[in-house]
């Protein structure tokens, strides 16, 4: 069941600096949570059985990492809104530039081929974001019962979205959904992550037992994890 709005975005003060934040309430949800968005406006998961007031409450804790991601997200360099030829792109683990295809009328992202654009196309975001998707739609759900299967675990389904604020997420009827956006880390940590959506299948949740579970399933994932958060916000 998605998450419903509680009331549009709205501005308030921290730290000196006017920042944008929405309340969503999650029927799904166990646990008050707090993300940036790409548009800039954080957003607050209100848990199936919380309140307005806790949901304030925990934001005020989070004053301090709040002003952080500001400042992160100030200091790093953008990623342009329009792509061009010659723009960087991430794609598995690297970001390599469009260009035009050597032998053929293709643009290239490394071994990547996307259609020729028409004339008068100068964004190119939408055309390659669109042979991104397509891969990814290809290759991560067999990668994903790949890794089931060799860790002897049960996926009913595995669908591949666009999702804003998270690479994956497991339901309870064993249901995976991954972020198409794996397609451009590199397939370690994409691996990690579809890993880490893997042991949602035994617990639902984030616990010690949780986390035992994905050492299980993948030693090395202190590693993947400072990866994504050292790299992850310029991709999600």
């Amino acid at each position: 069941m998605p998450a419903t709005e509680s009331h549009p975005p709205e501005a308030r003060l921290v730290g000196g600096h006017t920042v944008r934040i929405v309340f969503l309430r999650h029927p799904q949800a166990r646990f008050y949570r707090l993300t940036l968005q790409r548009d800039g406006v954080f957003r607050c998961t209100i848990p199936r059985r919380g309140s307005r007031p806790e949901a304030e409450d925990f934001v005020s804790k989070h004053h301090p990492w709040m002003i952080a991601r500001l400042q992160a997200r100030a200091t790093r360099p953008g990623t342009p809104l329009e792509w061009r030829l010659g723009t960087p792109v991430w794609f598995r683990g690297e970001p390599l530039e469009i260009t035009h295809a050597a032998d053929g009328p293709f643009l290239q992202l490394g071994s990547l081929r996307i259609p020729q654009p028409r004339p008068d196309e100068t964004n190119l975001r939408p055309r390659v974001e669109a042979s991104l998707r397509a891969l990814a739609r290809l290759e991560l759900p067999p990668r994903t019962r790949e890794l089931a299967s060799t860790h002897r675990l049960t996926v009913k389904a595995v669908h591949v979205r666009n999702q804003r604020s998270r690479w994956g997420s497991c339901s309870g009827r064993k249901t995976i959904s991954l972020n198409w956006r794996l397609i451009q880390l590199p397939p370690e940590i994409s691996d990690y992550i579809i890993l880490h959506e893997l042991a949602h299948l035994t617990f639902l949740n984030h616990s010690e037992r949780f986390w035992a579970e994905v050492a299980r399933l993948c030693p090395d994932y202190p590693a993947a994890e400072h990866w994504l958060k050292t790299h992850g916000e310029r991709l999600l």
